[in-house]
Parts: C-alpha cells; structure tokens; sequence
C-alpha cells in the first residue's frame, strides 16, 4: 500500500516582491511547523509528533505568484535569488495575466508574460533547475481568453506555460464533454520552449501603450465605478490593497476588481480590449501581431460585442477605437442588450440593471 500524499504541500504567495517573503515561508514551515515536531515537553518526556503525529511533509513549495509590471519583469531574479541556497530539483512560478491587463492594458499584458516567460527559460537553462510556469487566464478575451474551444491557441500562445487556470466560465459555461475534452488536451500535451521576443522593442510598446490605456481607462471611470456595483459578486475576497489591479487608483479614483471592470465595459458594449490600441503605429501593429500570436483572433472575439450608438462612451475615445483594425461587431442581441443597458444608466433606473448585465454576459459566455 502506496504512502498517502499530504493534504497540502506547496502554497503560492501572491504579489510576491523578493526571495526574502519567498524564504521566510519556506523556513518557517521547515523550522517553526515540521521542525518542532521532534521537541519534548519537559514534563513527560514525548514529542510532538509522538503526542499529535507526525508533520508531513517536512518542507513546503512556496510558490511566487508576480503580478505586477516591476516584479513580473523581475521575476527570474527573485527566483534565481530563492534557489540560490536550496536543493530543489523544480520549481513553479505563477504569472498573472488578468490584472496585468487590467494595470497596463491587454497587450502589455501579454508581451510581459512572453518576456517573463523567456527569461525563466533562460534562467532554468543556466542553473539546471526546472521551473514549470503558471499562466493565471480567466474566459474574457481581455483576461485570457482561455475557453473549452481555443486551447490549443493558448498552447500556442504559451508554449512553456506548464500550468493553465481554469476559471468557473470555463467550467460551467460550456458544455461539460467539451470542458472534458479541453481539460484531457491541456494535460496530455508537452511543455514546450517559450517563442523569443525582442525584449526592448516589447518594452517600447508597453510604455506608450499603456500609457494611452491608463488616459482611456481614467476618462471612463465614473461610469465603470458605477455599473459595477450591478455586477454579481462570484465570490468574496480580501483585497490586497497597495496591488493597482486590486484596489486600483486612477488619479483621484479607485476602480474595482478585474472581473467587474471588464464585466462593466463590456455591459456597455466597449470591449477593454479596445482601449489604448490607438496608441500603436503601423510598425508597432505589425510588431504585435508577430509576438502575441493571437492578437487578431483575440480582438475579433472581443469586437463582436461592441456598440458605439450607447451614447455612454466620450466621443474622442470612441473615435479613437473606432480607426482600431478589425472592428466589426457581429452579436447584435449583445448589442441590443447593452443599448438597453444604456438606456437605465441614462435614466438613472436600477430595476432590471442586474439583470441585463447578467443577461449580456451569458450570451458571451463570460461575466468579466
């Protein structure tokens, strides 16, 4: 009879900023929870362990979870400087890609995980210790696109990402032998090598573009605020406040968290991933299509749910997404729904606002 694996045997710190929050977890969970199991009391003579049982297992995986542009981009650094003392055969590094672009914008959020994503092969190849990546994507285009029918467009995508998450949309928003069948296909394929990208020229790109999504972003604030609160709470959690993405200020404004920001946009019919393209030329468009391999397709599945005639959206920026590439809305009950939903936050009408946004959103497949 085979030994029961422990219940929990790695846990992953998010918003990890150095190997030192990395460290102190590991050797406290090694020295201060399993290292005192062979202590005595003074009074009787046993052990912990013999008194409650033993601790398994001995050490625990700290898992770094980097979702900020500085850390993200630092990430290999952090976990070159965590191994550095230890005996580690592997090791996981978990990447955020849902609030990176909701910080800087959905290109940037992927150029920094392929740069990411290069580097920890780099540094896996250097110091001869495997790292085996997570990818955080939600169903939203803008949050990752990871959907039952284009996984292998995320393999793709990130062909050294070992681990995808999979978000509830995916789970109960499809039908189940096709969740089953996407779930066999992630397993059985083999981790793959990241595609290289010119680092610097990602760098430039993110800069201005993000730059521009932050101003878009700013001008909508007031009204993503405010639909967002007809959003549907899919669960509670603690916000981690200091993260721009989870308690994220904007000038004078704090917007809300990932889903619900993406969910308001798209409740009135302008896609988040629209915004800050009208910062990109010519040249960086045709940089982006070759780096993030499915920028199109992606775009694509975001635009169909777009609608301009809300009357909701500044005319400049509107303008603005209007000469993106590739606009051509197709969902038209999408749209009549978000005009509606235009129409009750002009009037200042709450009944039925939940509603049509829950409705909007099971058409797409996704809340946010």
């Amino acid at each position: 009879m085979g030994t029961t694996p422990p219940p929990v045997f790695e846990v992953i710190l998010p918003m990890t900023d150095s190997a030192l929050s990395m460290d102190r977890i590991y050797r406290y969970y090694r020295d201060f929870v399993a290292g005192k199991q062979n202590k005595t009391f003074a009074n009787g003579g046993a052990t912990i362990a013999e008194w409650i049982g033993e601790f398994h297992p001995s050490k625990i995986n700290v898992i770094p979870l980097f979702e900020t542009m500085e850390h993200m981009l630092g990430a290999h650094d952090v976990v070159r400087e965590y191994l550095k003392d230890k005996d580690l055969e592997h090791q996981r590094v978990f990447l955020a890609r849902s609030d990176p672009a909701m910080n800087y914008g959905q290109v940037s959020a992927v150029l920094l995980n392929k740069i990411a994503l290069q580097r920890l092969y780099r540094l896996s190849q250097e110091i001869g210790v495997k790292l085996y990546p997570i990818v955080g994507v939600g169903s939203a285009p803008f949050r990752g696109n990871m959907r039952p029918d284009n996984v292998d467009d995320m393999i793709h995508e990130y062909p050294s990402t070992h681990t995808f998450t999979i978000q509830s949309a995916f789970k109960y928003d499809n039908p189940p032998q096709q969740v089953q069948e996407a779930i066999r296909r992630l397993r059985d394929r083999e981790t793959g090598i990241p595609p290289q990208v010119d680092e610097e020229r990602c760098l430039q790109v993110i800069e201005r573009y993000s730059a521009e999504y932050a101003r878009q972003v700013e001008t909508l604030a007031l009204l993503i605020n405010h639909l967002a609160r007809y959003v549907p709470n899919r669960r509670k959690r603690k916000l981690h406040i200091g993260l721009f993405g989870y308690s994220r200020n904007m000038g004078k404004t704090t917007l809300p968290r990932a889903i619900k920001f993406t969910a308001a946009l798209y409740s009135i019919g302008l896609p988040p991933e629209l915004l800050g393209l009208s910062a990109l030329t010519r040249e960086d468009i045709q940089f982006v299509n070759e780096a993030y391999v499915n920028f199109e397709e992606d775009l694509r599945d975001a635009v169909r749910y777009l609608n301009l005639d809300t009357g909701l959206v500044p005319e400049e920026l509107a303008r603005k997404v209007k000469e993106c590439p590739g606009i051509v809305p197709l969902d038209e009950e999408h749209k009549e729904i978000t005009s509606r939903i235009a129409a009750l936050v002009k009037e200042n009408t709450i009944e039925g606002l939940s509603e049509s946004v829950l409705r909007a959103a099971s058409l797409r497949r996704f809340l946010g």
